[in-house]
């Protein structure tokens, strides 16, 4: 069956709307999958980065389903966590990403931040140097609703970041979030700081997707898309980026 979808181009960036969340998760996972079937027939091993948030949730569940994909090819890392967080509770993001991907597809090896380490400064170098080690060929992300990357809220983005991995501290927009999209019950609960990839470096990487739908993220589109490129909206920077591909649902693309 085809899937429907309309494309529309704001600076770079390329703008693909499906009916609903659903379609944008087949059509994401098709896409991206003939892409990275695509460069396993030209790299040995390809390095991704993946979200964790529910938005991701059909777009990931549509992608390990994908048989030609040769995933015990791929390195995986997970782009932010919460700090302090048990590594096993249901809110982390490894966790998240442990129980929707990693226990059903087997890859070459899997990198988590530890948000319990002793030095959070070292375990933020450890992670850097990975990232070098096995530099990304492709990132899958998701855009906040104050329009964050990663966990860089607009009051710690910056666009000429000198580091590759840090400690920021979350804004109260971006806690609300995660009550809001039903992680944690109440304020309290949720974590004051994470450890994140910057924005530089998930630029430096050649493949963005950015997998983004709900009528809660309208506003974040409509500024990613349309408003100034400033750190008032991070993922504005998303405009500027070589190949970077925003697919989105009528809900999300309301204010467009």
């Amino acid at each position: 069956m085809q899937i429907m979808e309309k494309v529309i181009k704001k600076g770079r960036l390329k703008v693909k709307i499906s009916e609903n969340r659903n379609e944008l998760g087949k059509l994401a996972a098709k896409e991206i999958s003939e892409y990275i079937i695509q460069l396993q027939g030209v790299k040995n091993e390809i390095n991704i980065i993946f979200a964790s948030a529910p938005s991701q949730n059909e777009f990931l569940a549509n992608l390990i389903e994908n048989k030609e994909i040769e995933w015990p090819k791929i390195n995986a890392f997970h782009m932010d966590e919460y700090v302090g967080i048990d590594p096993k509770a249901p809110q982390a993001f490894g966790k998240f990403l442990e129980d929707r991907v990693f226990t059903k597809i087997k890859c070459k090896s899997v990198h988590y931040m530890n948000p319990i380490a002793k030095d959070l400064n070292d375990e933020c170098q450890r992670y850097s140097s990975l990232l070098r080690q096995m530099p990304p060929d492709i990132v899958f992300l998701g855009i906040g609703e104050n329009g964050h990357l990663a966990f860089n809220d607009p009051h710690v983005a910056f666009f000429d970041d000198p580091e590759i991995v840090k400690i920021v501290d979350l804004s109260l927009d971006n806690r609300k979030q995660q009550i809001n999209d039903g992680c944690f019950a109440i304020l309290d609960d949720v974590p004051t700081h994470a450890i994140t990839i910057t924005i530089p470096e998930l630029l430096y990487v050649n493949k963005l997707i950015a997998i983004v739908p709900s009528k809660a993220k309208a506003n974040a589109i409509k500024a990613t898309c349309d408003g100034p490129i400033s750190t008032n909206c991070p993922a504005s920077i998303l405009r500027t980026h070589k190949d970077i591909t925003l697919y989105i649902d009528t809900d999300s693309a309301s204010l467009l």
